[in-house]
């Protein structure tokens, strides 16, 4: 059972946001109004677009799975977004 997920968020300029939560459609609409909930890298900088989300068994599994990714470069967050790399086989590689 995934009970959270991991996130990816495109900013108007492209910029990509990776967060976590329990509840992307929520989450991401938090982020979209932009008010005290949003989180501040996203506030001022709409629209957005949610580009990728998966389930993940556990908290502990999400937490791990942002910090990795925000250590990534622009070009394997893309390949993750157009699913050319799988989250979990991008999990075991090195940065």
């Amino acid at each position: 059972m995934n009970n959270w997920f991991i996130y990816l968020v495109r900013t108007a300029r492209g910029a990509l946001y990776t967060g976590i939560t329990r509840d992307v459609e929520r989450r991401f609409a938090e982020h979209s109004a932009g008010g005290v909930k949003a989180a501040k890298a996203l506030r001022g900088r709409g629209p957005l677009t949610l580009v990728f989300q998966q389930g993940l068994p556990d908290k502990s599994s999400a937490l791990v799975a942002e910090a990795r990714i925000k250590k990534w470069g622009k070009a394997k967050k893309e390949a993750l977004v157009r699913g050319e790399i799988e989250l979990q086989q991008a999990m075991t590689e090195t940065a």
